[in-house]
């Protein structure tokens, strides 16, 4: 394996992603990237689509009588944005998430801005109960495209070690 890439067969090659829990280690950052830019469309069909019906996400003159004058991101679909970023570094060959902690949203998001991610290996440890799996704490960053710190959670996922799972089949 070279490069997220397989040799399957002479001259045939197979695109890999994510991590065994081999591959991680705690202090290393992992920057997703593309970014992406939230579209008014987007944050209108997620607060409706989860049935949010705060007026700040979709009533355009609801806010402007709010200090921030214009509609937020729905925050669920920053924190879901930001998780998706995520999956190819850290949980594509995740065998289940085991929660997310310490969610904190520190500055406003808007339709229109443009979300990075990256996120840090916090722990490691082996499975005491599946020892074909391990357990890894990841500290997610979202930031704008001003650099702005506008989200931080934790996540814990159970990640399969190389050689099961089947996750390159």
């Amino acid at each position: 394996m070279r490069d997220g890439v397989i040799e399957v067969s002479p001259g045939r090659f197979r695109e890999t992603f994510g991590r065994y829990f081999e591959d991680f280690e705690v202090g290393h950052i992992y920057e997703h990237r593309p970014g992406r830019t939230i579209t008014d469309t987007d944050n209108v069909h997620f607060t409706l689509l989860t049935m949010n019906t705060h007026p700040a996400h979709f009533d355009y003159e609801f806010a402007k009588k709010t200090e921030f004058e214009k509609p937020l991101v729905c925050s669920p679909l920053t924190v879901a944005l930001m998780v998706g970023m995520s999956v190819s570094d850290t949980s594509q060959k995740a065998v289940a998430n085991l929660g997310w902690d310490k969610i904190r949203l520190t500055h406003p998001l808007f339709p229109g801005d443009t979300l990075y991610a990256e996120s840090e290996v916090l722990e490691k440890r082996e499975s005491s109960s599946r020892p074909e799996q391990g357990i890894v704490t990841i500290k997610t960053i979202g930031k704008n495209q001003d650099d702005k710190v506008v989200c931080t959670f934790e996540r814990t996922m159970l990640i399969w070690k190389r050689g099961f799972g089947g996750a390159d089949d």
